[in-house]
């Protein structure tokens, strides 16, 4: 009888053990709770495109919501569930109707908070993620790093941007400037990695240009003292004094921006990232030929462009400017050149003599002009009354006003011989000791 009972109380505690109760099955369905990552068994996927899973330890069913399935793209379900699979969850909620389960799960939630771990960690180790542009938007650009990311428009490029619609679709290598995952905020920037790029294609590029060298580019803009050129992502100068031979008042009288230039490269600063280029090392010196634009005795209009105490000089072609002598200026006597002429002034001027390998020429002004007619008469009493002042008297030699005339030019980079500047002046004079 002893037996049988014990017998009894064993088959008892037996089937207590392997059958639980529903204060235990509640106490498992409680353990659940909003937030925890739970594994699930896909059991079915129903008509509404929903995955239908049973949570495992707990007893219950939940179901994921097709926008909850995956953070990544996909066409079908079945390309990332399948019946069967057991994966990871995120409890989104409760849910109050049980029809499709007792609560609402994400495995997109799951695959965002492994993201946000990886790029926590990235970000950690300065670390750059290349990521697509999934949409354009007036103040960005939205892009996708496993989990929605966003570049402001002043961190796209190192410089400004009218149109980020090029940019839809593109990918682009980006740094981690923000990353909050409790906000689910992550913000980046591209401006940093575009301007190392460029940093680091402008020093290539500045190193394939070798001094000497002709290459075509555009004129970018203007400036007072000169004209920037794109020579292909790289921009050089040309000084407004290598423009042309002829003096250029305004970059803007000669160029245009937007047009194509041939240019010589005078040197590169690669320490400092500077080309420095040229327009007229590639024209036409405008003293070639200028025996034969200018020839002795021909006759040519000219511009008055400085005025000296000894005479005028006058450009004849641009870059070409000739003297014209005090003496040279008129038949009558000459004070000062500004007596006769003015800086601007349109004139024409015989050629005395041209000088190519010195790059001078000797200019006239009143070679053009008629000489005064003078009668016998006043010819003769001018020569009588110089004898009578005189009173007999040789010509005294003018040494000092030779010596002044030398000294008051010397300092007069002109380029003219001291016979060319003189002119006449000493004609008639003997530098020869006479008793």
């Amino acid at each position: 009888m002893a037996n049988e009972l014990e017998q009894q109380n064993n088959n008892e505690v037996e089937a207590n053990e392997e059958i639980p109760s529903m204060e235990d099955l509640f106490a498992e369905s409680m353990e659940v709770k909003i937030g925890d990552t739970v594994k699930g068994e896909v059991l079915t996927i129903d008509d509404d495109k929903q995955v239908i899973v049973g949570i495992e330890g707990a007893g219950v069913e939940g179901v994921v919501p097709y926008n909850e399935i995956s953070a990544q793209p996909f066409e079908e379900i079945t390309d990332v569930l399948n019946v069967g699979d057991v994966v990871d969850l995120v409890v989104v909620k409760q849910i109050k109707e049980k029809e499709n389960g007792s609560f609402l799960l994400s495995k997109r939630r799951v695959e965002a908070k492994k993201v946000w771990a990886e790029l926590e960690e990235k970000a950690a180790n300065d670390e750059t993620i290349t990521v697509p542009v999934t949409r354009v938007v007036k103040g960005g650009l939205v892009v996708d790093a496993g989990i929605r990311g966003f570049i402001p428009a002043s961190m796209v490029e190192d410089y400004y941007v009218d149109d980020f619609s090029p940019y839809q679709g593109q990918e682009l290598e980006v740094k981690i400037v923000e990353i909050d995952p409790k906000e689910n905020r992550l913000i980046l920037s591209h401006k940093e990695i575009a301007a190392e790029k460029r940093k680091q294609e402008r020093a290539e590029k500045l190193a394939s240009f070798e001094e000497g060298s002709v290459v075509t580019g555009k004129v970018a803009r203007l400036a007072n003292f000169g004209a920037f050129i794109d020579l292909g992502g790289i921009d050089g100068l040309v000084h407004i004094s290598q423009i042309a031979h002829h003096h250029v008042k305004h970059p803007s009288d000669v160029l245009t921006e937007g047009e194509d230039v041939d240019v010589k490269i005078l040197s590169v600063d690669e320490e400092n990232g500077r080309i420095s280029l040229s327009i007229k090392e590639l024209q036409a010196g405008p003293w070639d030929d200028i025996e034969e634009k200018a020839p002795k005795g021909a006759e040519l209009d000219g511009i008055v462009r400085r005025l000296v105490d000894f005479g005028a000089f006058v450009e004849v072609f641009p870059g070409v400017e000739g003297l014209v002598h005090i003496s040279q200026i008129a038949h009558e006597h000459v004070a000062t050149p500004a007596d006769k002429l003015s800086e601007g002034q349109e004139i024409k001027v015989k050629v005395l003599d041209v000088n190519p390998e010195e790059q001078r020429l000797s200019l006239s002004i009143k070679a053009l002009e008629e000489a005064p007619a003078q009668s016998q008469d006043q010819s003769g009493s001018r020569s009588e009354a110089k004898k009578r002042s005189t009173g007999g008297q040789k010509k005294s030699r003018p040494k000092n006003n030779a010596r002044q005339n030398k000294q008051n030019v010397s300092d007069d980079d002109t380029g003219f011989t001291m016979s060319d500047i003189l002119g006449d002046q000493l004609k008639g004079f003997s530098f020869d000791d006479e008793d």
